[in-house]
């Protein structure tokens, strides 16, 4: 009888848990998948941004910007982790040979021993992770790098120590970044030995006898040395740093630069410490050779300590007993050199302050004619008409303007130069009846041409007069390619000029179709490349769709900001791009700025806030690199083609040393301004954005005097815009002169308060125009200090608090109908300042602003009529002596005396009647889609209206506009 043994019953072996080989294998695969899955994922963003730069010709920059990020990562992250792998291996080298017998080492000894056999892979687990952190870390830094390997001089030097602001601007960051790695990487090992040292028994705890061996003691001392020589060499680089370095002064927000106290406490201080730090390191790796550790800690003590009194203690002595005292003259030599580098750094330093009267003396005669001289006064608010462009002119759902147009210049038939409000009618797929993948990103994919509007007129019933409209396009602007593929509401991918055609526009009932011939997108031709996108934008179809085959391309990054954004990342953006027709192609025009933080002495503002007003939303928003600096300059003007989407860089400022340092760093990849060609030129203005940071600055940096500017007493604030409370009055473009001017330029203008009051402290206006030999010059018009000129804010108070322009207003606000107030235009006129504001009604009928009113008010005279010409009338109490056919108007028809006068009930009702039929035939024209019928009936609704409001004012007597005279009624009621 066999043996059995004593294992009990035998039977059939189950394995348990352990998968099948079959399933080893599905396993394995199903890893490998994912691998490469996440492998392709990674490669996808990689390639598509290759393709990206590669479509728009900017290829230098990728590379670029990609060998500069490697090149950091690899050399920055191999020497963090060559600084703390060498720290560990040699703190294992230098452990004792045999450890102490004590309960700490025997209970150490357990993780000695488990870590034994890993000990390779976790030394190089270690530092690979601090290794990928540190590269990580650093690839941040390419920025810092690059200017600091191609900086330019500025050929100014700072106040203090003479150097030149190319040390602050672009050596200086890099220092400090150097010095911030070395500390990192020192504290790093300091404590990765000191636990090796800990683990094998070379520190000590509760063990009796010596805490240290020697060895551990002068590994540890020499780091601690290192340390404290990099806090020294903090200490001489902060001496440094105070002429860069921000504060709370009581003259300014955002003081920048020395004070009394930095230059005679905080400057000697830090030299001292610098000193004793070098000291304190010098004592620390002296105990390679004494083995002790009581001078280095003695010396770290008083470095301490001296860090404390001579650092923090001693200036404050300074501060209070030798500053407070007499702080505004102590102070004013400093208060002289931040005026004078924050000038410089905003390039306001040119700025011309004049005093101005706010008072005329002029007689109403030469007022009046002035008036016609001075300015073009724009009637069409660009942040008001878009509704009325979306009514009047968007002809598909499909279609959009912008929330806010432009104001550009264009030359009439007469080869006059006119201010325009303009828009580009873009593509809008939210308005599409069917929304599908096909319809959103194939069909659907461009806009259709400019519109153009005069700036200071307006057609006869209150709507924009349009001098480019329709679709297609016709008007004065010529013949020019009208598809806008690129635009600021164009956010969606579209692929185009393959097999499937896109919609072009509708003539009648009749579909146009069109195929994509621009070579600005990236070519879906290849498996690899839909592939690719189909992973970045998450749209497998992208991949298997037979709506893409040979030619199709994939437009994408759309807007004229990110495009330009993503060619030139070292340049701030401004919020407001603006079309243009340049030759044969619309050209989005985009001002684009170099800024550093780091101008000696300069105060700094940040970026987001200074350029936020009424009119700021996200979309007009800067582009900022970094958001605070002290130091701009619009230094390169670029421009995106709507058809194409190729991106130009031009080099605006050549003086600029910060973009010489970009362009050193980029070749090729901003053209001359040699190359601006003279219809381009013709379009360029002074940009918004940088506007308003000078405008900003000039609130404190418009006086020159150090007393003048401690006190305060000339501070001046940007006003609230009066229409749109709790935000800032923006700036406006207009053709004017200003006094010193012999002939109107296109400008761009705003206001100051004294601060604390809403009376009018001064006007400023800089010279817009690119091709002006003026071009830039800031021109600032100072009010006395006790002026009782009105500002904005009481302007706008007036008119809403006259009885009989309430009165008014009210019959304009009959029904359902709305008031919209318009821009508030300040033009300098004879010593005085004229304020001008279109008021806008936005009927039922209607739904979008007609031009109704216009606001005026000089001195202490304000009117409010028809026309501008009879505002102006009115207020200086004399006709311009320009005859209806000056104006272009058609003089009143002579009334029959024996002709009764109809009954008011009966005009009135038959006028009524009629502008209900107009707006019930209208409504059915609208439904139908059947615009030259809506066109006609809107017409017949104005003429109705009018009718109706010419009837009631004669039947009731209103003699306000008859104060003026009646060569100006006809006018008003022909517009009306």
């Amino acid at each position: 009888m066999p043996d059995r043994g004593s294992g009990g019953p035998t039977g059939p072996r189950i394995s348990v848990g352990r998968p099948s080989r079959r399933a080893k294998t599905l396993l394995m695969t199903a890893g490998v998948l994912a691998v490469l899955a996440m492998l392709f994922v990674m490669f996808a963003g990689f390639w598509t941004d290759w393709l990206w730069y590669r479509s728009v010709r900017y290829t230098t920059v990728f590379t670029t910007t990609l060998w500069t990020r490697i090149g950091m990562f690899a050399v920055f992250g191999l020497l963090m982790a060559a600084a703390v792998g060498f720290n560990i291996w040699l703190a294992h080298r230098l452990r004792p040979p045999l450890s102490a017998m004590s309960l700490e080492q025997q209970s150490l000894d357990r993780y000695r021993m488990s870590i034994a056999p890993y000990k390779k892979w976790v030394l190089l687990g270690v530092t690979a992770l601090v290794g990928l952190i540190a590269g990580a870390s650093a690839a941040g830094q390419w920025r810092t790098w690059l200017m600091w390997v191609n900086g330019v001089p500025f050929g100014t030097t700072d106040p203090q120590f003479g150097k030149d602001v190319s040390f602050y601007a672009f050596d200086l960051p890099w220092y400090r970044f150097l010095l911030s790695f070395g500390f990192a990487a020192t504290v790093l090992s300091l404590l990765a030995a000191a636990l090796v040292h800990y683990l094998y028994g070379g520190l000590r705890v509760t063990t009796p006898g010596a805490r240290a061996t020697s060895q551990a003691t002068g590994h540890l001392s020499v780091l601690f040395g290192i340390f404290v020589a990099l806090k020294a060499v903090a200490y001489w680089l902060d001496r440094y740093g105070l002429a860069v370095k921000s504060g709370d002064f009581k003259a300014t927000e955002n003081w920048t630069g020395l004070r009394f106290v930095d230059a005679n406490a905080y400057l000697p201080a830090k030299t001292i410490l610098f000193f004793i730090a070098v000291i304190c390191a010098v004592l620390f790796f002296a105990t390679l050779w004494r083995r002790t550790w009581q001078l280095p800690v003695i010396g770290f003590g008083l470095m301490v300590l001296s860090a404390i009194l001579i650092g923090g203690l001693y200036p404050a002595i300074v501060q209070n007993f030798q500053v407070k005292p007499n702080e505004q003259a102590k102070e004013a030599p400093y208060i002289e050199k931040n005026i004078k580098a924050t000038r410089e750094a905003y390039d306001i330093d040119d700025a011309k302050v004049s005093n101005y009267s706010g008072e005329s003396e002029a007689s109403n005669e030469e007022l009046r004619q002035a008036a016609n001289t001075t300015a073009s006064i724009r009637l069409l608010d660009p942040n008001v008409v878009s509704p009325s462009y979306q009514q009047l002119q968007q002809v598909r759902s499909y279609y959009q303007f912008p929330a806010t147009l432009d104001v550009d210049r264009y030359t009439n038939e007469d080869g006059e130069e006119q201010d325009t409000v303009v828009g580009l009618r873009e593509i809008n797929i939210n308005g599409i009846t069917e929304r599908n993948w096909i319809n959103d990103h194939f069909k659907y994919t461009h806009g259709f041409g400019m519109v153009a509007g005069k700036g200071t007129e307006v057609a006869s019933n209150g709507v924009p007069d349009f001098v480019e409209k329709d679709l297609p396009p016709e008007g004065e602007l010529g013949e020019y390619e009208p598809r806008v593929y690129y635009g600021e509401k164009t956010t969606q991918y579209s692929i185009v000029g393959g097999p499937q055609k896109e919609l072009d526009y509708i003539s009648g009932n009749e579909e146009k179709t069109y195929s994509y011939k621009g070579d600005g997108g990236v070519n879906l031709s290849n498996p690899l490349n839909r592939a690719a996108y189909a992973v970045t934008f998450n749209e497998p179809q992208i991949l298997y769709s037979g709506a893409i085959g040979e030619g199709s391309q994939i437009l994408y990054n759309r807007t004229p900001k990110e495009r330009v954004e993503a060619v030139a990342p070292w340049l701030t953006i401004d919020g407001d791009p603006y079309p243009a027709v340049v030759g044969d192609r619309i050209q989005w025009i985009v001002d684009a700025y170099t800024t550093t933080n780091q101008y000696p002495y300069s105060s700094r503002t940040t970026l987001g806030e200074t350029t936020a007003d009424a009119l700021t939303d996200g979309q007009r928003s800067v582009i900022a690199q970094q958001n605070r600096v002290n130091y701009i300059r619009n230094s390169v003007k670029a421009t995106v083609d709507a058809y194409s989407g190729e991106v130009k860089l031009y080099q605006w400022d050549t003086k600029d040393p910060v973009l010489k340092t970009w362009m050193k760093a980029f070749p090729g990849t901003v053209e001359p301004r040699s190359e601006i060609s003279d219809e381009l030129m013709d379009h360029l203005r002074y940009p918004q954005d940088l506007f308003k940071v000078q405008r900003e600055l000039l609130t404190r940096y418009h006086v020159t005097s150090a007393s003048q500017f401690y006190s305060g007493s000339e501070r001046w604030q940007v006003p609230d815009d009066p229409t749109h409370k709790g935000n800032a009055v923006p700036p406006y473009y207009l053709s004017m002169k200003m006094p010193d001017q012999e002939e109107q330029t296109f400008s761009l203008t705003t206001t100051f308060n004294p601060s604390g009051r809403e009376t009018l402290g001064a006007f400023m206006a800089v010279n817009a125009d690119t091709r002006s030999d003026d071009y830039g010059t800031i021109r600032i018009l100072k009010l006395p200090s006790n002026t009782t000129v009105s500002g904005p804010q009481q302007v706008q108070s007036r008119f809403n608090s006259d009885t009989e322009i309430a009165n008014e207003i009210n019959i304009l606000q009959r029904g359902d109908s709305e008031i919209e107030y318009g821009n508030l235009l300040t033009v300098p006129l004879e010593g005085g300042l004229l304020y001008v504001e279109p008021v806008y009604v936005r009927g039922a009928g209607t739904n979008y602003p007609l031009l109704r009113k216009v606001l005026v008010t000089y001195g202490e005279k304000t009117a409010f009529e028809n026309t501008l010409d009879e505002a102006l009338d009115a207020v200086f109490g004399v006709d311009d002596g320009a005859s209806e056919e000056e104006r272009g108007e058609e003089p009143p028809a002579e009334e029959d005396a024996t002709t009764p006068p109809p009954s008011e009930d009966s005009t009135v009702q038959e006028a009524l009647r009629d502008a209900q039929e107009a707006f019930e035939a209208g409504q059915k024209a609208l439904s139908e889609q059947d615009w030259q019928a809506y066109g006609q009936a809107q017409e017949d609704l104005e003429d109705a209206l009018r009718r109706a409001e010419d009837a009631e004012q004669a039947a009731g007597g209103d003699g306000k506009n008859s104060d003026a005279g009646d060569n100006g009624n006809s006018k008003g009621r022909k517009e009306e």
